[in-house]
């Protein structure tokens, strides 16, 4: 018998293929989200199944439902996203995991939050593991979203301690696929919308800043091996793929499978942008007998493919602002 399942940021990127991915397994679904940055394109092809609901709801606000799980990914998480409203950015990651645990406790449901890699700031540690505490800026434009996180993290470790909820933390590092936003800011849609749309391919700093890039159905394979552990098991655990590449590389290899006579066109480096970011998986192989499979030349062909399909669709231009490496 299936679970009933709650999945909050559920019309966002990644939120939409995690419950497309609870649906094939015979759950019922409930996708809670605000349309802030998740679109209903998204879980279009989800709406005439029987046993998924939507509803339109800010996890600022209380919620009072009937559930078995709770999966937490509420919160924009492109730079460009959640620097448009930073107050509300950190309400989001803050009440919002308060009023989702408290749900939680309430129906003794189980609990996975969506932290992320910017918990680790810009790293001093490389690759990242989870003892690492990270090196973050508590009052730059970023800390709206990485301290955010790093507060929620905080309340699912105290809700577990002092009200012994089953509760678990997973770390997401760089994530990319089919249903990014287009004008999200992040360097993989970036690069991709440019380069489709015939103009240079924007890099900040020389590239060489470098990312591992986790295409999207490893990334929700792992967050459903995850709730399925233990509950002794709170984590965190990161979720990621270890293979590294410069920012240049990826944007050279964009160019190559999308056929682009795109140049590279190079603007200062943004403030506070790290200068490397890269997973320790030992914990995810070890606890979740987890690694990725799918790998980047593969992933970019089949998100590069969507987003070719989505512009020729859509004749509204895409106007992209200034990007973050993300």
């Amino acid at each position: 018998m299936g679970k009933r399942i709650l999945v909050t940021g559920g019309a966002g990127f990644l939120g939409s293929h995690l419950c497309e991915r609870l649906l094939q397994a015979g759950n019922d679904v409930l996708c809670v989200d605000n349309f802030f940055t998740g679109t209903r394109r998204n879980i279009a092809h989800l709406l005439d199944n029987k046993a998924f609901e939507l509803l339109r709801h800010d996890v600022t606000f209380s919620l009072y439902v009937e559930v078995d799980e709770i999966y937490n990914l509420a919160c924009p998480a492109s730079p460009i996203h959640y620097q448009f409203d930073p107050v509300q950015t950190t309400k989001t990651s803050v009440i919002g995991a308060i009023n989702m645990l408290g749900l939680t406790k309430r129906v003794k449901a189980k609990f996975l939050q969506a932290s992320t890699s910017e918990v680790y700031g810009d790293p001093t540690i490389h690759p990242q593991p989870e003892e690492y505490w990270g090196n973050v800026n508590p009052i730059g434009y970023r800390s709206c979203y990485d301290e955010g996180k790093r507060c929620a993290e905080t309340l699912v470790f105290d809700y577990v301690r002092q009200h012994k909820v089953t509760a678990k933390v997973v770390r997401i590092f760089n994530t990319y696929g089919p249903r990014m936003h287009p004008n999200d800011g992040r360097v993989v849609s970036n690069f991709i919308v440019q380069a489709l749309s015939g103009r240079d391919v924007t890099l900040y700093g020389d590239g060489g800043q470098t990312r591992s890039f986790c295409y999207v159905d490893d990334l929700v394979d792992a967050m459903i091996r995850m709730m399925a552990t233990d509950n002794s098991i709170v984590g965190p655990i990161n979720i990621g793929n270890p293979n590294e590449f410069t920012i240049r590389q990826l944007a050279e290899l964009v160019i190559e499978l999308t056929g682009a006579k795109s140049n590279l066109a190079f603007q200062p480096l943004p403030y506070d942008d790290p200068k490397q970011r890269r997973p320790n998986i030992e914990k995810a192989r070890r606890i979740l007998g987890w690694e990725p499979t799918v790998q980047l030349r593969a992933g970019l062909e089949k998100t590069i493919a969507y987003f070719d399909e989505l512009l020729r669709s859509d004749s509204r231009p895409h106007d992209i602002a200034a990007s973050r490496v993300g």
